[in-house]
């Protein structure tokens, strides 16, 4: 498993058995803890051994919102219908869908975009910090241009 995990450049796997019916889950935290505690050696031990059984899973159709609520405790949720396995949805897959097409996510994408611009904004040296534009009064990420203090859209007019 770590070496398809490694291969792969995946943090787990789901285990299913010949009928595609979901058995079990392994994560780069139950390898560790098979190399701590049962043996240094991995070879002997069967992925099954060591994954998790009780597994929490979503149908296909439950929305962004709920399937959000219920990885508070989980990095990944797969995703079952009539008992079989049918996906693994992840945080990562959340963050990259397309908001435009649930507008209560709208905000999330603003807030993504504009911590996006600080990011690189910072990688060419340009000093922001948080405050009112002179120009138009928003509070938010300010930038120091010609001795004011100005916000994105008043810099970039």
């Amino acid at each position: 498993c770590a070496k398809k995990m490694l291969k792969n450049k995946v943090g787990a796997l789901l285990i299913v058995d010949k009928n595609k019916k979901l058995v079990g889950y392994i994560a780069q935290k139950e390898i560790l803890w098979a190399i701590v505690k049962k043996s240094k050696n991995l070879g002997g031990i069967k992925a099954i051994d060591i994954s998790a059984r009780k597994l929490t899973t979503i149908p296909p159709k439950l929305t962004i919102k709920e399937a959000m609520k219920r990885m508070k405790k989980y990095k990944r949720l797969p995703v079952v219908q009539k008992g079989e396995l049918v996906g693994l949805l992840s945080a990562k897959d959340i963050l990259n869908f397309n908001p435009y097409f649930y507008p209560e996510f709208e905000e999330m994408t603003k807030i993504r975009e504009e911590s996006e611009k600080l990011k690189r904004l910072k990688k060419v040296g340009y000093k922001t910090s948080q405050g009112y534009c002179e120009e138009c009064g928003n509070y938010g990420a300010i930038y120091s241009s010609e001795g004011r203090s100005i916000c994105g859209e008043c810099r970039a007019e």
